[in-house]
């Protein structure tokens, strides 16, 4: 088995390491790990790996942690007698080529893995959808799903928490990052389901005309134009966590700024600013597995992955062909390209699928 090895305090150093499988455990199910995508979202879990657990799924030596994906595996070894070799599962996988989990509360539709060390952390990021019964499962767009679906998921659930909120009052949505894809993915529910919200999105120079050419937002301004967002009562979804445009939007806006929220970190090299000094609101960080849960306990599983589900195949006819999905074989290319964005290197026009 072959694992990729991330130092904590410095994660655009990372390693591959060789370690040994051993033997199954009681009722354990081992996973050969065929397929994930690698995003800017994953070197979120990296940067806040210790405040909000990441590190803790997949343990690794002291130190080291082994960085948390979303993709697809199939069963190569099964002492679960309701698990059957050979199926397919998509769900929270290691950057890896194997997995061992312990399979609870089995359905036709899924499973949680039970292992010790992860009932700690959020139950979201435990389950396990088994793909013969999976209806967001479509064989044709694995690969979009893998690099959309985690973040079209937290847009979602933004733009769920905004609207039960009555927007705050706002009649603007402004989200920094646009071009990321969990922005895309808000920009896109709010499009359907909060039509009288104008989208603003703010992006780098380089990423104008990929944002613009998305048609997802009203109006797409580079970061430097922040001076130009109407002065109009106003929510701001910040994905960037770059403390001296945060400190921009809310010196500009001022009071019209009715909500401040932080999601993520992608340019992890600006941080730092003292949010709590800031003119407005106190900007307030958005965790999506609590949002998650309420949603659920609001209108039921059920109707919540309806909503999701017709809100993804809405995202995927808006956006789902503005990336062009590149493949690598072997994990070492998974540490490469995760070093690479680490240092900030991402193509928005660009979807990365690693199969180990």
């Amino acid at each position: 088995m072959q694992q990729v090895h991330v130092r904590k305090d410095a994660i655009g150093e990372a390693e591959l390491v060789e370690r040994e499988l051993g033997e199954l455990g009681e009722d354990a199910v081992r996973l050969a790990i065929e397929s994930f995508s690698v995003t800017s979202n994953n070197v979120t879990y990296a940067v806040v790996g210790d405040g909000f657990g990441y590190w803790n799924f997949f343990p690794a030596p002291e130190g080291k942690g082994i960085v948390p994906m979303w993709g697809h595996a199939r069963v190569i070894e099964s002492n679960h007698p309701d698990i059957a070799e050979g199926e397919r599962v998509y769900g929270y996988l290691p950057m890896a080529t194997h997995l061992d989990v312990i399979p609870g509360k089995v359905s036709a539709s899924g499973f949680t893995d039970t292992a010790a060390h992860r009932q700690p952390m959020s139950p979201i990021y435990n389950q396990y959808s088994r793909l013969a019964a999976d209806p967001e499962h479509d064989p044709a767009r694995e690969g979009e799903r893998m690099i959309f679906g985690p973040l079209f998921k937290t847009g979602f659930l933004i733009e769920y928490f905004m609207r039960s909120e009555d927007w705050f009052g706002a009649s603007q949505l402004i989200l920094t990052s646009a071009s990321s894809k969990t922005a895309m993915g808000l920009a896109s529910v709010a499009r359907h389901r909060s039509p009288q919200v104008t989208r603003i999105g703010l992006t780098s120079a380089g990423n104008v005309d990929f944002v613009k050419a998305s048609g997802l937002y009203d109006q797409v301004l580079a970061y430097d134009e922040v001076g130009s967002i109407p002065t109009e009562p106003s929510v701001s979804v910040d994905f960037a966590g770059n403390g001296k445009l945060l400190g921009a939007i809310h010196a500009h806006l001022g009071d019209a700024l009715k909500y401040s929220c932080l999601v993520g970190v992608t340019h992890i090299d600006e941080r730092g600013a003292d949010a709590s000094q800031l003119p407005g609101p106190t900007p307030t960080l958005f965790f999506a597995p609590d949002h998650a849960v309420a949603l659920f306990k609001s209108v039921g599983p059920e109707e919540a992955g309806r909503q999701m589900a017709e809100s993804w195949r809405a995202f995927l006819a808006d956006a789902g062909d503005s990336v062009t999905i590149e493949r690598h074989k072997g994990l070492a290319a998974a540490r490469d390209v995760f070093v690479e964005m680490a240092g900030g290197s991402v193509d928005p026009a660009k979807g990365i699928v690693i199969e180990p």
